[in-house]
């Protein structure tokens, strides 16, 4: 299923950088970009794209009110997906609250903005899963491949060049990196931070930290802390109402 993305960025490097960087990925068709939010409005309504990257700060209409508008023009029909980019956090709320899938703080790299792109993918085929009990997860920790069901893992964490999967059954280390673990994942895993991934069904509680951040600890034997970075914490919340 090909995904068609429309950019909408007044600084000129940026919006040709986010146009690069969506054109190497396979199953995202590039839309013309906007270079404010009254050009994004009216590109919208004539491409009707399934996601916008849209900036926060722009003349004529700021993304925030732009992304408000997209939501009446959808008049109860699919609403296109959204993801933020600013060089501010404090619009991560009201971004959340707009149900963006993800929120971009400038400067990031190649590595963070595909995994805002997966976290769309991934959106968009959850009715399809099927149900994350039933299913296997192959890992190869480097001398065999182990057998795991998505129900039996706490949590995954980056470890240098290695990624720590917590397991009922102890530590397992693959080369896999993050990304692909999660693409492979069911939706109850939550990216609760750049190098954590959460099953949300071991979720105990979750702490205040500082500055908008979070803890959360999980039911484990060993109350495992896990951080909770700030452009993430309104979506988990939102997850664990649902």
């Amino acid at each position: 299923m090909k995904i068609k993305v429309m950019i909408a960025e007044d600084e000129r490097l940026t919006r040709e950088d986010l146009a690069f960087l969506i054109q190497q990925e396979e199953e995202f068709i590039l839309c013309p970009s906007a270079e404010n939010g009254q050009q994004l409005i009216e590109l919208y309504e004539q491409y009707k794209p399934d996601l916008v990257i849209l900036d926060i700060n722009m003349p004529s209409l700021s993304g925030i009110e732009a992304a408000k508008q997209l939501r009446k023009l959808s008049n109860g029909k699919s609403k296109p997906y959204l993801i933020f980019t600013t060089a501010y956090d404090e619009y991560a709320v009201e971004a959340f609250n707009l149900e963006a899938v993800d929120y971009l703080l400038k400067p990031y790299d190649v590595e963070r903005f595909r995994e805002a792109l997966s976290r769309v993918q991934k959106q968009m085929v959850q009715p399809e899963r099927k149900n994350s009990n039933s299913s296997k997860l192959l890992i190869d920790n480097g001398e065999k491949v182990v057998v795991l069901t998505p129900q039996s893992i706490y949590y995954a964490v980056r470890s240098e060049r290695l990624v720590d999967i917590h397991t009922d059954k102890g530590l397992i280390q693959t080369k896999m990196t993050l990304q692909e673990l999660e693409e492979k994942l069911p939706p109850a895993f939550f990216r609760s931070h750049r190098s954590y991934l959460v099953n949300l069904d071991y979720i105990d509680e979750i702490v205040p930290w500082f500055n908008g951040a979070y803890n959360i600890i999980l039911k484990n034997i060993d109350q495992t802390k896990i951080p909770v970075s700030r452009s993430a914490a309104k979506q988990l919340f939102d997850l664990l109402q649902d």
